[in-house]
């Protein structure tokens, strides 16, 4: 995974923890699901990135077999 992908995918989840917050302590079901979203969105950029190493993990040792 890239620095800039993990970058953006920890701001992503930052964003998303700070909106489920500040919609819990307001009241406010719809900013703290969307939080809640945004952090899920992450998780997902987040294990797509590693699949894609470990593909190309297993891609460079049948390469060097």
């Amino acid at each position: 995974m890239s620095t800039k992908d993990k970058a953006s995918n920890t701001a992503q989840d930052v964003k998303g923890k700070v909106k489920e917050t500040v919609g819990s302590a307001v009241g406010n079901k719809d900013l703290e699901s969307k939080g809640k979203l945004d952090q899920v969105k992450s998780e997902l950029k987040d294990a797509g990135e590693n699949i894609k190493d470990a593909a190309e993990h297993v891609k460079d040792a049948i390469k060097g077999a």
